[in-house]
């Protein structure tokens, strides 16, 4: 409650005070450490867990991959994509992935990020429109119009993120034609009549 209410302070006194620290008190306190952009302090908790004993989960590596991201930590985000890999989590764990896909897109380095996607047991909305944005960050519009028919291919939908994404990758590259495609697609799923974006 303190650390998503922004009182980090509050909560790293209420968490030192606990008598046993656990995987998930350890996981809400770098969690509040990302929400409020603090990423070294997050991977900092990160590290105390390990040197702690205790044993990192999913959510634990989601939130240090997330840190990474927040930081653009990718030579750390590299050597926890190994330790996750080897500790066979991505397996169980599809936010995992899609926290890799997104570290990776928001650091540069698409092509690792496509084929983090790419070997993922499941890929979902999320992992997707981490790929589309990622492409558009780095001006890569012709590969996220490419990413998001694959996408479609792959059966997965996408939501008013992706769409955005898409309008935007047109826009610049001047895809009048599939511009009018996604926009007739939006109207059928009704999806303007609540989204001003």
């Amino acid at each position: 409650m303190y650390a998503k209410c922004g009182k980090l302070w509050k909560a790293q006194a209420v968490f030192t005070e606990l008598p046993v620290q656990d995987v998930i008190s350890w996981n809400a306190l770098i969690e509040g450490y990302i929400q409020h952009g603090k990423g070294i302090d997050a991977l900092k908790c990160f590290e105390h867990v390990q040197s702690d004993g205790v044993s990192p989960n999913a959510v634990t590596f989601t939130c240090a991959v997330k840190a990474c991201s927040c930081i653009k930590a990718i030579n750390k985000g590299k050597q926890l994509h190994k330790e996750i890999v080897n500790r066979g989590l991505l397996e169980k764990s599809i936010e995992l992935g899609n926290s890799l896909v997104s570290m990776y897109a928001k650091c540069g380095d698409l092509e690792r990020a496509q084929e983090v996607l790419n070997g993922l047991p499941v890929r979902d909305v999320v992992s997707w429109s981490a790929l589309i944005g990622g492409y558009i960050h780095k001006g890569h519009c012709g590969h996220a119009l490419t990413a998001f028919e694959r996408m479609k291919q792959d059966s997965v939908s996408p939501n008013r993120l992706t769409f955005i994404c898409i309008l935007k990758a047109c826009s610049i590259i001047g895809e009048l034609d599939k511009g009018k495609q996604v926009h007739e697609e939006i109207i059928g799923r009704g999806l303007l009549e609540n989204n001003i974006d």
